[in-house]
């Protein structure tokens, strides 16, 4: 990712509605989840929701595709690494253990944040 790209996708991300729906595709990676769900899951109007997912998409951090009449979005998980690989690229200053801080944090799993959850 070059600078701008990683402009676009902290701007996708600084807003509470669409940190939270990228949260949460994040954890249905492998299956996505359809449009409805999403909004139901973050109790978002569709038509909000729908503005935000396009927002999200034109950052590329999220695709979506038809699956019968259903349109399901998935996150782009390149595209968070792309990320973490830009922040970190010159990281640490030549200090392995602090790398390897980032290194377990990354491993690890959490859950996504309810609508309303800041953290």
């Amino acid at each position: 990712m070059d600078k701008l790209e990683v402009i676009d996708a902290f701007g996708a991300l600084a807003q509470p509605t669409r940190l939270d729906a990228f949260r949460l595709l994040v954890m249905h990676e492998s299956d996505g989840l359809p449009v409805g769900e999403i909004a139901r899951g973050l109790d978002v109007p569709h038509n909000t929701l729908s503005t935000h997912l396009a927002i999200l998409a034109r950052a590329g951090l999220v695709k979506s595709e038809r699956r019968s009449r259903l349109v399901v979005y998935r996150a782009d998980l390149d595209a968070v690494q792309g990320l973490a690989s830009f922040l970190l690229k010159d990281c640490c200053a030549g200090h392995p253990e602090v790398a390897a801080a980032f290194a377990a944090t990354a491993s690890s799993y959490g859950a996504a944040p309810k609508k309303g959850d800041r953290s």
